[in-house]
């Protein structure tokens, strides 16, 4: 992941950077030009905190439709030399994606855009998934001959051009090219690829997955540390410790005691997680232990190991730990927030008061803790939510504030959840739809757009659907 250079949430740069519903109302009501500089600016610099799980490119598409923009920056974005010298896939992916969108809506200069950058851009699988679900079968056969010629006709070409074919999102333009009459050479190299896949699954599936670890206790230990030892690094302790969990016998218990509080790093990661799994007497005193430590893989593997625990036992030791401020302390208020009752309230409320104060509305953890104050502290934790809402760069947080709000503030069906219509989340566009007041004007017009929107998703439009024929 990386820190990208996010706009106060006040401006619309930091509206649109953010994903927030505001975003689009207030660009459709500035300069126009003021407007596609700064979509532009979101889309060829994505601010995404994590683009793995937060959606921007439906949100960044509809913006360039309501303004008509041009796809001048877009086009000299993807075509730089930079994206033939490193390809990078975070550079062009959003640009790409928002195309994508854009030709679904019936942009031809999008779908020309995108043909050209398949068959000549760094970055071309992306492009080539997008035009998979919203090309004709005319335009993707077309592109077949500039794709394959990407890879030379070596031995090492057939084997890049087979990856290409198994990693393949979209199947279908491969398909398409394994039989289209018209470009036969084309079509060969496409079959033998595609039967080059399937022989090299039937290869993985008889042969062993890879190096395992002996059958005891001291072998699965040696095992995880051995992972440390590799170029590049290999992180074994999650899998030494579900291989423990049918090697290790009552008679192992002290081995393991002694790794979990003295052994090197990864065994010791490995043994924590065993323990504390297996619900040991002297788990709580292990994880306490080895979270004032130094050692983060040893701190990761308890705090994850500690958090995984629902049960009453845990609650208990976590409302004695939910005041701290270390790293245990928030694991501890997370467990609360999931799995605590009302007279957990004041611990979790706290302990988001104090991590939105210490680390920002970009906090890291807290996403538990924001659904648990919700959850437990009703009005109490309006204020803080509010503030999580207008300022967090993730549109994951927010959708889980604006979640909580919906149940904790009077106020947010006729105030966040008009806004949330727009918001570049589906959960969160669901969730104002469900419940944003109707006495604003605003609302009905977005409802019935959304409702006939192609590209919408279908849980929020069955919640438009079932809002609009309500009345």
């Amino acid at each position: 992941m990386f820190d990208p250079d996010i706009a106060p949430s006040g401006t619309l740069l930091g509206l649109l950077q953010r994903g927030r519903g505001d975003g689009p109302l207030h660009a459709l009501a500035t300069e126009r030009a003021e407007a596609l500089a700064a979509l532009e600016q979101c889309v060829l610099r994505d601010p995404r905190l994590d683009w793995r799980v937060e959606s921007r490119s439906l949100y960044y598409a509809r913006l360039y439709s309501d303004l008509e923009g041009p796809l001048d920056g877009i086009e000299q974005h993807l075509f730089h030399p930079d994206d033939l010298l490193v390809p990078d896939e975070h550079r062009c992916g959003l640009a790409l994606s928002v195309l994508g969108h854009l030709a679904g809506y019936g942009r031809r200069d999008a779908l020309r855009l995108l043909r050209r950058y398949a068959a000549a851009g760094g970055c071309w699988s992306w492009a080539l998934d997008e035009l998979a679900v919203r090309d004709d079968e005319a335009g993707l056969r077309a592109l077949g001959p500039a794709v394959v010629a990407r890879f030379p006709e070596t031995e090492e070409g057939d084997a890049e051009l087979a990856l290409a074919v198994r990693e393949a999102y979209e199947p279908r333009p491969w398909q398409l090219w394994a039989e289209d009459a018209a470009h036969p050479g084309t079509a060969a190299r496409v079959r033998r690829a595609t039967e080059q896949v399937s022989f090299d699954r039937w290869q993985r599936q008889m042969r062993s997955a890879g190096p395992a670890p002996g059958w005891s206790v001291a072998a699965v230990l040696e095992w995880a540390e051995q992972g440390l030892t590799r170029y590049p690094a290999v992180e074994r302790d999650q899998p030494a410790a579900r291989c423990l969990a049918s090697v290790a016998g009552p008679e192992d218990r002290p081995a393991l005691l002694e790794a979990a509080l003295r052994g090197p790093s990864a065994a010791r990661a490995a043994a924590l997680r065993h323990l504390v799994d297996r619900r040991d007497p002297e788990a709580f005193a292990l994880v306490e232990a080895a979270a004032s430590g130094a050692d983060e893989r040893v701190v990761r593997a308890a705090l994850e190991a500690f958090e995984r625990r629902a049960d009453e036992e845990a609650c208990a030791r976590a409302r004695g730990w939910a005041g701290r401020t270390d790293a245990l302390g928030y694991a501890a208020a997370r467990i609360l927030a999931r799995h605590g009752g009302p007279r957990d309230a004041d611990l979790v409320l706290a302990a988001l008061r104090r991590a939105v104060q210490a680390g920002g509305a970009d906090a890291e953890g807290l996403d538990a803790l924001v659904e648990g104050a919700g959850r437990l502290s009703a009005c109490r934790a309006a204020p803080v939510l509010r503030h999580l809402y207008r300022e967090t760069s993730s549109s994951q947080v927010r959708g889980t504030a604006a979640q909580a709000l919906a149940a904790t503030d009077p106020g947010f069906a006729a105030g966040f959840a008009v806004e949330c219509l727009w918001d570049c989340e589906e959960s969160t566009r669901e969730l104002a739809a469900r419940k944003a007041a109707s006495g604003d004007v605003r609302v009905l017009a977005q409802l019935r757009r959304l409702a006939a929107d192609p590209a919408e998703e279908v849980d929020v439009q069955t919640a438009v659907r079932g809002r609009l024929s309500a009345g």
